[in-house]
């Protein structure tokens, strides 16, 4: 797969380089068959399925994901290590491939959906094809892109540039070490966590969640305590809700409080997309006055393939889940749109709003007159699948653009995880649903003390409300939207006028009591409706345990040693972040381990 040659990487490296840097001779050589075999073996068979776990996990039990690209480029780092500099390229690879596998993976909430609805499910290899078609699609997409927004925008991609950055250092053996403890530390003490949160009652009790706390480590204090004052808030404001009907005695704040927080996301957007696009043009404009323009465009054969894929994911979706052909065409053409608006975000300011693509088609859809719902999901499905998949795709090339590493390459190490999570998606699925019980169980209309505490499933009540909405015309709903629309859209320009204003900025810069006021208007006072909104998923122990979280690693971060230690580093190998990850990796482990132990008791008994 080709495309236009674009800028020179900067951090290529030179040629004859690659067997002068090789540390250990017994290791394949690069380019060889046997080095490609390794790294997506080592892609496939180890990394690739764990982070898929943990993207299951943290979608099934949480509702968000925090991308494999981090932990599998350092764990990949210590497989290539032994290529010298050079094995930056490698471990790229690994990442890729794995990042991939878990992006996908973590689309087992679309299985999730269904059981809730009750629609019928299709046959596991139907499903897996139909999923394996939207991937390929959508990484198809993001690769077109890529000539746009990273070779002629240059855009940022600030966790593509991160993983670079991580990449580059980790040839380094002493942080190499010290990156890999941490991991391992922080995934031993989740798995313990998950055992206790399993096996103690006192542990059970305080619905101690260990991925929760160890992502709300990785985001910090300032997202965890906005969405903690979003569910507090969505709590107190319960009565009201029954008293105007919005809520029958006995519901969960979130009944009504996703659809308010859905429509903040919308409206936070609004403004968001607008800058973005604006500052996209500009940029595109400096660029191009600055150097000439890349010569070509996509391949023939990129092109082949985007084609291909779109047309089999109308013929899969119609001819053997039966659903009709126009609303999946319409699909197919809504990714174009945001493969590109959702890719300039998530290269600007690293956030892709795939739950805003699903439920603005299927708005879309409804207002073409759709009324089934099984339709809506499955259709909708190839914007949350494609979209994810696409800017994924973008960041991962961001990576490779400033590593120097071969697109082409990169490109077919995306599409052999797509191939492998498209499977896992549908398995990963399956075992945690038999395993666990009350996944299956629809929380949009279970009661609030009927809510499982520990699988707030945020992603799948978003899907599942969404989608609701096409069978019944409930009016108070569509009025919470645009409540919510208002607020963000509000909340979105008032922190523009705060944080733009050069007084402001100088009072930030300057620290002290500064910088305390901007901890609060981030996390208290106007907290962004991104940050805020979570707190409408999910359930309040959920966001308290985030919330905690972010406070315990901004407080360590804070402090004076860890702050000089960490300034060199990229923040994603901060300990804080590095512990984070590993309490996901190792809770989603435990969760794995113990729902396969107790089916095989069942099976045995």
């Amino acid at each position: 797969m080709t495309e236009a040659a674009g800028p020179p990487p900067f951090d290529a490296a030179p040629a004859g380089a690659q067997a002068a840097g090789r540390r250990w001779a017994w290791l394949p050589a690069q380019g060889s068959w046997g080095y490609y075999a390794l790294l997506g073996a080592v892609g496939v068979l180890v990394l690739g399925p764990l982070g898929g776990v943990a993207a299951a996990y943290m979608n099934f039990s949480l509702g968000f994901f925090v991308g494999g690209q981090v932990l599998a480029g350092i764990l990949g780092s210590t497989i290539t290590y032994g290529y010298g500099a050079d094995g930056r390229h490698g471990a790229n690879y690994i990442q890729t491939i794995a990042a991939s596998v878990a992006g996908m993976s973590g689309m087992a909430v679309v299985v999730q959906a269904m059981t809730w609805m009750g629609l019928p499910e299709p046959p596991l290899w139907q499903l897996m094809l139909y999923m394996l078609c939207v991937g390929m699609f959508g990484v198809g997409v993001g690769m077109l892109y890529t000539p746009i927004l990273v070779d002629r925008l240059q855009l940022t991609f600030p966790s593509g540039l991160a993983v670079a950055n991580i990449l580059r250092a980790l040839t380094d053996p002493v942080l190499l070490r010290r990156s890999v403890s941490r991991l391992a530390g922080g995934t031993v003490l989740g798995a313990a966590c998950g055992i206790g949160a399993a096996r103690v009652a006192l542990l059970a009790a305080v619905d101690l969640s260990a991925s929760t706390f160890g992502a709300g480590m990785i985001v910090g204090a300032r997202i965890g305590l906005a969405a903690l004052a979003a569910g507090l808030a969505g709590q107190a404001l319960v009565p009201y809700f029954i008293s105007v009907g919005w809520l029958a005695p006995g519901d969960p704040f979130r009944k009504i409080t996703f659809l308010i927080a859905l429509g903040m996301i919308m409206g936070a957007a609004l403004v968001d997309i607008s800058l973005l696009l604006r500052r996209a043009w500009r940029q595109a404009r400096e660029v191009r006055a600055a150097r000439p323009r890349a010569r070509g465009g996509a391949s023939w054969r990129l092109l082949a393939w985007v084609v291909f894929w779109g047309g089999a994911v109308v013929a899969v979706g119609s001819g053997l889940l039966h659903q009709p052909a126009g609303y999946l065409l319409l699909a197919v053409m809504l990714v174009f749109l945001f493969a590109m608006v959702n890719g300039i975000s998530v290269g600007m300011v690293d956030q892709n709003p795939i739950s805003s693509a699903f439920v603005l088609s299927v708005i879309l859809m409804a207002a073409l007159g759709l009324k089934d719902p099984q339709v809506g999901l499955i259709a909708a499905t190839v914007l949350l699948v494609s979209t994810s998949q696409a800017c994924d795709m973008q960041q991962d090339r961001s990576t490779g653009w400033r590593l120097g590493t071969d697109r082409t390459v990169q490109f077919r190490f995306q599409v052999a995880g797509i191939v492998v999570g498209a499977v896992l998606a549908v398995l990963f699925a399956r075992l945690f649903m038999r395993a666990y019980p009350e996944l299956a169980l629809d929380q949009t209309m279970l009661s609030a003390g009927a809510q499982p505490q520990r699988w707030a499933s945020a992603m799948t009540y978003k899907i599942v409300g969404a989608l609701r909405g096409l069978a019944q015309d409930l009016p108070h709903q569509r009025t919470a939207v645009a409540l919510g629309i208002g607020l963000g859209l509000a909340t979105a320009l008032l922190r523009l006028a705060v944080k733009s204003r050069a007084g402001y900025q100088r009072m930030v810069a300057a620290g002290g009591r500064g910088r305390v006021l901007d901890f609060l208007v981030d996390a208290v006072l106007l907290p962004s409706p991104y940050a805020s909104s979570f707190g409408g998923f999910v359930n309040l122990p959920t966001s308290a345990w985030f919330a905690a979280g972010g406070v315990v690693a901004s407080v360590l971060n804070a402090m004076p040693g860890r702050r000089a230690e960490a300034d060199p580093l990229p923040e994603d190998m901060s300990t804080t972040s590095l512990v984070g990850g590993g309490l996901i990796a190792g809770d989603a482990l435990a969760a794995v381990g113990l729902g396969i132990a107790g089916l095989l008791f069942t099976a045995m008994g």
